[in-house]
């Protein structure tokens, strides 16, 4: 049997390529509200990002997410996103 491709997303706080299932997907839908999918199916823009603090961290403070989205992000976005992380 062939072996399947597994799918490859970079993370936008350290920049490396990973499995797409370790990652987790925010997403901007098309009325501009953004959203953390943990399933990865939500329809719209998405940006993947570690499961780990740091990550978020470093996208925070360069604004990374601002730029993927082409919108400025909440704070209660990031605070969503560090309380999902740790949990």
């Amino acid at each position: 049997m062939a072996e399947r491709k597994v799918p490859l997303r970079k993370c936008i706080g350290c920049g490396e390529m990973k499995d797409k299932r370790e990652l987790v997907r925010i997403v901007r839908n098309k009325e501009g509200e953004i959203s953390v999918d943990f399933t990865g199916k939500k329809p719209g823009r998405g940006a993947y990002i570690c499961k780990n603090t740091e990550c978020l961290t470093k996208a925070e403070k360069a604004k990374r997410l601002s730029r993927a989205f082409s919108a400025p992000i909440a704070p209660e976005i990031y605070e969503t996103l560090r309380k999902e992380l740790e949990a």
